[in-house]
């Protein structure tokens, strides 16, 4: 037994390192995360990712959200040295969510039914070039507008998160390359996000774009509109849809978050999951983030303070 590790046998503290960008570590550090942590024996400590980890060490581990490629190199070797040290999450495999399509390709592969509900993603084609796009290519994909246009790159990097809906072939000559664009399908104006944290789970229900009727649809030929005007078009608006939206089965959620966490080899993410207003057994995964805004959920400082609990003590033990 090394010296680090006797000494985490007699005091029972752990030491966990976060590297993350000064936004993210002041929407997730809250005082109140740092003090339960804390008081649970996880003492964290902010990571100066200029400087070699080796000159920071000791760590039981340590979770980041940062995708230079120094950093990488930081990481990879530093875990190359101290294998006892969990590293959430290694970045080769966080890398997979930075795409739009290579994040949903895990959940085609998945095979759950449960209570007669299924779990798929929605149709989507991948546009590099807008203006020559083969229209033929939709059809065969089956896809229909409107649909969801979103950045490739899902990197947290400047316009990853700007969106719009294009509501015919038309509107697809103001799309800028690359682009994803993916089935709109009316859910209800209510999203559901699975929050993951190792084997620990939470669903959580938010508002979403409200349905699209078919007679408003003939009113919006050509048009292309960020998300932040959609709220303003008079979709159909479902009043207090999200209070009184029924949550998927827990089941269902337990299961999708456990086969994605394998699937994937991730750790911290979240899934957002909406439901076929057509078909309300019909569940359709449309993002998956890495590291998201766990300080949003209610109680977040148990559930992240157990997840960091579990991931050092099954490197100690």
């Amino acid at each position: 037994m090394s010296k680090f590790e006797s000494e985490v046998a007699e005091g029972e503290r752990y030491r966990v390192g976060y590297a993350l960008q000064t936004k993210k570590v002041e929407s997730f550090l809250q005082p109140s995360l740092l003090d339960y942590a804390k008081q649970h024996a996880v003492d964290l400590v902010q990571i100066d990712p200029s400087s070699p980890l080796e000159q920071q060490a000791p760590f039981h581990c340590i979770i980041h959200k940062l995708h230079t490629p120094q950093w990488n190199k930081h990481l990879q070797q530093f875990s190359a040295t101290h294998p006892d040290t969990a590293i959430i999450d290694p970045p080769e495999l966080v890398s997979r969510l930075h795409d739009r399509v290579s994040m949903l390709e895990a959940v085609t592969h998945l095979q759950i039914s449960l209570q007669n509900a299924t779990v798929g993603v929605p149709n989507q084609v991948v546009v590099n070039e807008p203006k020559a796009l083969d229209f033929d290519k939709i059809e065969q994909l089956g896809l229909r507008f409107p649909a969801i246009a979103k950045p490739l790159a899902a990197d947290g990097g400047d316009g990853s998160h700007e969106m719009c809906l294009v509501f015919d072939r038309e509107g697809l000559n103001a799309l800028s390359a690359p682009t994803v664009l993916q089935e709109f399908v009316n859910h209800g104006g209510v999203l559901f996000k699975i929050y993951v944290a190792g084997r620990h789970v939470k669903c959580v229900k938010r508002k979403s774009l409200g349905d699209i009727s078919e007679e408003r649809l003939r009113t919006l030929k050509g048009e292309v509109l960020p998300f932040s005007r959609v709220s303003n078009l008079g979709v159909e608006e479902e009043g207090d849809a999200v209070e009184k939206a029924e949550m998927p089965p827990q089941c269902l959620v337990d299961e999708l978050a456990k086969a994605l966490r394998e699937a994937l080899g991730l750790n911290l993410f979240n899934i957002d999951v909406i439901r076929d207003s057509k078909e309300p057994t019909r569940y359709l995964v449309i993002d998956i983030n890495y590291f998201p805004g766990y300080a949003k959920l209610p109680s977040y400082e148990p559930f992240i303070t157990d997840f960091l609990l579990d991931a050092v003590r099954t490197k100690t033990n």
